[in-house]
């Protein structure tokens, strides 16, 4: 059973969450607080994917966000906003979420991300080899990366952008194109995903992220793996 954690405080929004997920076949753990769900994730280690209300009681959603992301980087994080800030998008973003939906959204948005956030957690079990590109390898089975013999911990996101650009070694690539291999042709949401990403990959993986030699910027266009 693919099991969702949903965090959020209102009980009417919670529900209809819960309710729309469960038709969609999805196991729901619900929470109404941040710390409510810390707990729920560590009582149940099958959960996959969470969608994180901001605005909570006690610790936010950011908050929560950054702790999951330093206990494991493999579950997927949706942040759910009643605002449309940029600010907070691109604030949920570089705390380390892989997604976000303002409200009100529908059921079948809602569950569109989910499903795709699910499949790229799943994909690539069955490949079994590595792409190297000294100093960094990339273990496309084990789903991991290295610099310099040293493991640099990605989010699952942030591990599939590093793997397209990685087969795509000089080629310059739009963030259309990107936005296509990693979130799927039927995602929803704004190419400004791709820019917080590449951002946020760059503070782990760049020498120097003031003059990024890795991944370059392709002014008006998108990004090139610089090689």
């Amino acid at each position: 059973m693919r099991k969702v954690l949903v965090l959020e405080d209102e009980e009417n929004i919670r529900s209809f969450v819960v309710i729309n997920l469960k038709r969609a076949g999805y196991q729901t753990i619900e929470a109404a607080t941040g710390e409510d769900a810390l707990v729920a994730l560590k009582e149940n280690p099958g959960i996959k994917v969470a969608l994180l209300d901001i605005m909570l009681p006690g610790i936010d959603g950011f908050e929560v966000c950054r702790r999951i992301r330093a206990m494991d980087n493999k579950i997927g994080i949706i942040m759910l906003t009643a605002r449309s800030q940029e600010m907070d998008k691109v604030t949920g973003l570089m705390t380390g979420a892989d997604d976000y939906v303002t409200k009100p959204f529908s059921p079948a948005e809602l569950t569109a991300r989910i499903d795709a956030l699910y499949r790229r957690i799943g994909g690539d079990m069955m490949d079994d080899g590595e792409i190297q590109q000294p100093p960094f390898v990339l273990n496309t089975r084990k789903r991991t990366l290295e610099k310099n013999g040293q493991r640099i911990k990605l989010t699952q996101v942030e591990y599939s952008i590093m793997k397209v650009f990685m087969e795509n070694p000089g080629k310059a690539l739009s963030r259309e194109e990107i936005l296509d291999m990693v979130w799927g042709r039927d995602y929803f949401g704004e190419l400004k995903i791709v820019d917080v990403n590449v951002r946020r990959l760059r503070l782990k993986i760049e020498d120097n992220v003031q003059n990024p030699t890795y991944i370059t910027t392709v002014w008006g266009y998108g990004y090139k793996w610089g090689f």
